[in-house]
């Protein structure tokens, strides 16, 4: 079970919900070890002080605010917490308001936050029923660590969610920081028509489980190619822009190959879930299977994603995989399809 990074209490009004936050993520990207080239030397960070050259313990290491050249104020981890609102362990929600007013520019990371206790779990309940009734975020701040957050908390299913916010002076203005944004509403009307068809043959329910960090399995075929002495894949080239010459009929061949006419894909979807459930039912461990027959004709097989496609391949090993284009993923495939069933 995990282990709460912090504990505290959520106030709005004069209700107090004791709780403790815990992390909503977790990384698995593929880290590496700092060598000395040529060697197997590790090259590690060390704290050392800058006059003697002498390594620090954590204990004798102190925070210091420079006020004038080489003149520092020293500040201890106490001092920070007594002067911190609440004494670091209160949220305290100040407004409600719509999740859709908050830019997603604005938000940075996620956490969970649960009841200390089986007494708080009813008034815990309130609160997250309430906010998903009325649609409504709390906005709250916290400190945590020496430092203040800007936060909102939002009702899931069965969980409270807090996503710590930048403040105001943090967020860029994009009208200020990027060089080139179209000065009025650009397309014509039925270019625009043809790309708002375009979305809607390509949209589907969002299920996270569908896409996969597909360049964390070529970093370990990377690596297992080079200890095993064999040829590293190489990655294909970004495509280049679209001429506003050819916008149309660039457009017109994306909607073909998307399923033609609008909703194509997003009622493909629905009916493989369908077809999905009932198979579950029906043959039980037998589904896995199933899934690699549905992607035996290309026609189905165009209208998956990149990442679902490598991710079939790899699956059924197909050869040269990491640097295969998506059409290229789809031939080989089909291909990889039509031998499995010879085989059987």
């Amino acid at each position: 079970m995990a282990r709460a990074i912090w504990t505290g209490v959520i106030t709005f009004g004069m209700v107090t919900i004791p709780v403790g936050l815990f992390t909503a993520t977790e990384d698995h990207t593929l880290h590496f070890h700092q060598l000395q080239r040529g060697t197997a030397d590790r090259i590690r960070n060390r704290r050392v002080n800058e006059r003697t050259g002498k390594k620090v313990a954590s204990k004798d290491i102190v925070k210091a605010y420079e006020a004038a050249d080489g003149e520092y104020i020293i500040v201890e981890p106490e001092e920070l917490d007594e002067i911190a609102p609440g004494r670091s362990q209160t949220i305290d929600i100040s407004d409600f308001v719509d999740l859709a007013d908050i830019e997603p520019a604005y938000f940075d990371r996620t956490y969970y936050l649960g009841p200390r206790g089986k007494e708080y779990t009813k008034v815990y309940e309130l609160l997250r029923a309430a906010l998903a009734e009325s649609d409504k975020v709390g906005i709250a701040t916290f400190v945590m660590r020496g430092k203040q957050y800007l936060t909102a908390l939002r009702a899931e299913d069965k969980v409270l969610v807090l996503q710590t916010l930048h403040w105001a002076d943090e967020v860029r203005d994009p009208r200020k920081e990027l060089p080139e944004l179209p000065a009025r509403q650009a397309g014509k009307g039925k270019e625009r028509d043809t790309a708002v068809q375009l979305i809607d043959a390509l949209s589907t329910p969002w299920d996270p489980a569908r896409y996969r960090d597909t360049f964390q399995d070529q970093v370990r075929e990377l690596v297992k190619a080079k200890a095993q002495g064999e040829e590293i894949a190489v990655a294909e080239e970004a495509p280049q822009g679209t001429n506003v010459l050819d916008l149309m009929s660039v457009l017109e061949s994306s909607l073909e190959r998307a399923g033609g006419t609008g909703g194509t894909r997003r009622k493909t979807r629905q009916s493989e879930s369908g077809r999905k459930s009932s198979a579950k039912q029906s043959r039980g461990k037998k589904t896995s299977s199933a899934a690699h027959g549905r992607a035996d004709t290309k026609g189905e097989l165009r209208r998956l994603n990149k990442a679902e496609l490598y991710q079939q391949a790899t699956e059924r090993n197909v050869a040269g995989r990491s640097k295969m284009s998506r059409d290229e993923l789809v031939d080989a495939l089909a291909q990889a399809g039509g031998r499995k069933k010879r085989a059987a």
